[in-house]
């Protein structure tokens, strides 16, 4: 199993921190993306999207989408509940995290840290707060009820909104004032076998 990916990117991260949970031996192959690796001709034959992460297995059948690898990973753990009403609700939060949260939250923290906040970019990525800010509202007012976001134990739906909600405040968004979702993000750290995003031993 090789997933090709950048430990910084919040959506690559979920896959490693997932394969971190389930001590899933696979092999960790860094992309360039500001280098516009995933561009050159080769990746493009294996993702024709062009993006990361990319779950390549030893059939060489690859699999693309965050959420997607997610999901096929986690299948018959319990990260991934088999209850038809639970399961649909972690979907429910992963189509969240994609559609309004990573678009406002991930995009400002990569104008940010990995352009640099440019002077063309500033207007978009103050943009971005608003929504930003709208999705960790909703975020708050379901884990003032739980301690995770499908109940009381961590599913593949909280390492989909941890990937980009623990690195918030690299996108400008101050999260003192969500203390449930601080309180989650420390429950997230003490869970067995926790890496975080800054581990270099891949």
């Amino acid at each position: 199993m090789i997933v090709y990916g950048d430990i910084a990117s919040g959506n690559c991260y979920k896959i490693k921190l997932l394969l971190s949970f389930l001590k899933r031996p696979h092999q960790w192959h860094h992309v360039d993306i500001l280098g516009g690796e995933c561009q050159q001709p080769e990746f493009k034959q294996l993702n024709p999207n062009g993006k990361i992460p990319l779950l390549q297995l030893a059939s060489g059948e690859t699999l693309s989408e965050s959420n997607a690898i997610l999901n096929y990973l986690a299948q018959g753990t319990s990260w991934l509940p088999e209850e038809p009403w639970l399961r649909a609700k972690v979907l429910q939060w992963q189509f969240f995290e994609q559609y309004s949260h990573e678009p406002y939250i991930a995009v400002a923290r990569y104008i940010a840290v990995y352009l640099g906040l440019p002077d063309e970019r500033r207007a978009e990525y103050e943009s971005k707060q608003e929504g930003g800010h709208k999705a960790l509202h909703v975020m708050e007012q379901q884990l003032m009820q739980s301690d995770f976001l499908v109940g009381p134990c961590a599913t593949i739906a909280d390492i989909s909104l941890y990937g980009y909600t623990h690195v918030a405040a690299e996108g400008g968004f101050d999260l003192s004032g969500y203390p449930a979702i601080v309180r989650w993000l420390q429950r997230m750290t003490q869970l067995p076998d926790y890496i975080p995003m800054q581990d270099n031993e891949l």
